[in-house]
């Protein structure tokens, strides 16, 4: 049985999760230690088994792995992880703020069999996992095949709070008129916003790509998966960056425009 780490109640760690599950063939049992509520839902998380997360050792009592996946914080999201002792240990690493995560890192931090690093990081960040684990190595994640959310328009994808729901689609209206353009709009998101704008549809669907030939133009945040999911379409991919606590979506936004 693989088990993964995902503490966190996100949408983030369970996509990565699914990509990375695809990518790297897990084969047989999967169990999610999470706090996400999203886990609930077939689309994501169908076929595994879903367990709160508690502080450290405790959310893990009990499960027989494996091995373990620990998901983005290396110690855990506050620092609680204690690994059981003879489980190898897997850590899919994605770019943190480094400078405000190591304060959380414990006297004896887990170590790693393997680290896969998933996109560019800080140089700090690498050199301490590099010092906590057998071998580091890039990986390049792939999505299960999916049908494409074929509509027509321009395509704001957030599974975030209301307010930044909100912030994305002032921004595609406001890029649209400045281009003169009416493109038709829609939101996919895992919740309708109580305000939606006139003319903007909303669409529930999951996953949220590839998009379909019809759309002209996405707009998203710029957390880990909706650049590494919309690359192929870099060229009509806007993202807008919004402040984390950890993850630092500036510094990712920043490297996907740069040019090839």
């Amino acid at each position: 049985m693989i088990v993964c780490y995902a503490r966190g109640d996100g949408l983030g760690h369970l996509t990565r999760l699914r990509a990375a599950a695809h990518t790297l063939a897990w084969d047989g049992e999967i169990t999610v230690v999470t706090d996400s509520p999203h886990a609930a839902d077939p689309r994501i998380a169908g076929g595994w088994t879903v367990r709160g997360s508690l502080d450290g050792l405790d959310g893990l009592d009990g499960l027989d792995a494996d091995e373990l996946v620990v998901d983005a914080f290396p110690a855990g999201l506050k620092g609680e992880l204690r690994l059981p002792e003879g489980v190898r240990a897997t850590h899919l690493a994605r770019r943190l703020r480094w400078d405000a995560y190591r304060e959380r890192l414990p006297a004896a931090p887990p170590r790693f069999h393997r680290t896969y690093v998933l996109e560019p990081l800080e140089a700090e960040h690498e050199a301490y996992l590099r010092a906590v684990s057998d071998e580091v190595i890039p990986l390049t994640l792939a999505d299960p095949p999916s049908e494409p959310v074929d509509v027509e328009g321009w395509l704001i994808v957030h599974g975030g709070p209301e307010a930044e729901i909100q912030d994305l689609l002032s921004y595609a209206r406001e890029m649209a008129g400045l281009e003169n353009r009416r493109p038709a709009m829609t939101l996919v998101s895992p919740r309708r916003p109580r305000r939606l704008p006139p003319g903007v549809a909303h669409l529930d669907v999951y996953p949220a790509c590839p998009p379909g030939p019809l759309v002209s133009r996405i707009v998203t945040a710029a957390g880990f998966n909706a650049v590494r999911q919309f690359k192929p379409w870099r060229a009509m991919h806007r993202m807008v960056p919004f402040p984390r606590s950890l993850d630092d979506q500036f510094a990712r936004a920043a490297h996907a425009r740069r040019p090839p």
